[in-house]
């Protein structure tokens, strides 16, 4: 999967869950957008931990800058 925007990846894995709900997914579709949904959450999962580091960084090294 080429690399999306986090918020662009949470709107393409609601679109697939709203169809799924919906049912507007035939049965021969329903695996690759279950390959498709879980590929995007793991992209979301890496950028929410990519994020929470580089904050952790900021704010340990403001930290260290007050003391």
């Amino acid at each position: 999967m080429k690399e999306i925007k986090y918020n662009k990846a949470i709107e393409k894995l609601e679109e697939i869950i709203r169809r799924i709900e919906q049912e507007e997914i035939d049965v021969d579709e329903l695996s690759v957008k279950v390959k498709e949904a879980v590929e995007l959450i793991e992209l979301c999962k890496s950028k929410i931990e990519k994020a929470e580091c580089e904050v952790r960084q900021v704010v340990d090294a403001f930290q260290e800058g007050k003391s």
